[in-house]
């Protein structure tokens, strides 16, 4: 399961799938928040390139939930539309049964996390999750990443600069990936 964020989540995130191992890391949901127009998009086609076919891959789906935060959007609200999203997330997560999400910091990873982390517990998956800080994240980490670093949801943290990894030590330093 591949977490997609608007902008340059998605472009980061694309880079990365494009170097997996598409017959081992199969299927591949992809998800995207609902107001998000283009990142579904963005995946399908870079799919149908990879598999050098007009049409998308059998193995291949996307899902799309609502957004927990919007841009701008208050710390305060922002809990109701995260807890909304979360509904989402639950029955999707349940469904799918993901052995692995990968995720770079969009704000819509956090509910996917979350229930892929409760699964786990709940021992109805052996979901494993991976986090990927952006590379435009030298210093500090994104609203995200404090969130899954701290909560210790994410299996594996990376970051791309030596300087954020000295801050977070339990993170690794994987230098740039893409």
């Amino acid at each position: 399961m591949i977490v997609l964020g608007s902008g340059g989540h998605t472009a980061e995130m694309l880079m990365l799938v494009e170097g997996l191992d598409k017959d081992f890391y199969s299927p591949r949901v992809y998800v995207a928040a609902e107001t998000d127009k283009m990142s579904a998009k963005r995946a399908l086609s870079r799919e149908q390139t990879w598999a050098g076919s007009q049409d998308t891959p059998a193995d291949v789906s996307v899902e799309v939930i609502p957004r927990s935060r919007e841009v701008g959007q208050s710390y305060i609200t922002s809990v109701f539309t995260t807890l909304y999203s979360l509904l989402f997330a639950a029955g999707m997560v349940l469904r799918h049964r993901p052995q692995l999400v990968l995720v770079n910091g969009p704000g819509t990873c956090i509910p996917v996390c979350a229930m892929a982390f409760v699964n786990r517990l709940l021992l109805l998956s052996d979901c494993r999750i991976l986090y990927v800080e952006s590379i435009a994240r030298v210093r500090k980490l994104s609203l995200s990443g404090y969130i899954l670093y701290y909560s210790r949801m994410a299996d594996q943290f990376f970051v791309q600069w030596p300087e954020l990894q000295a801050r977070f030590p339990r993170s690794t330093y994987a230098g740039r990936l893409y």
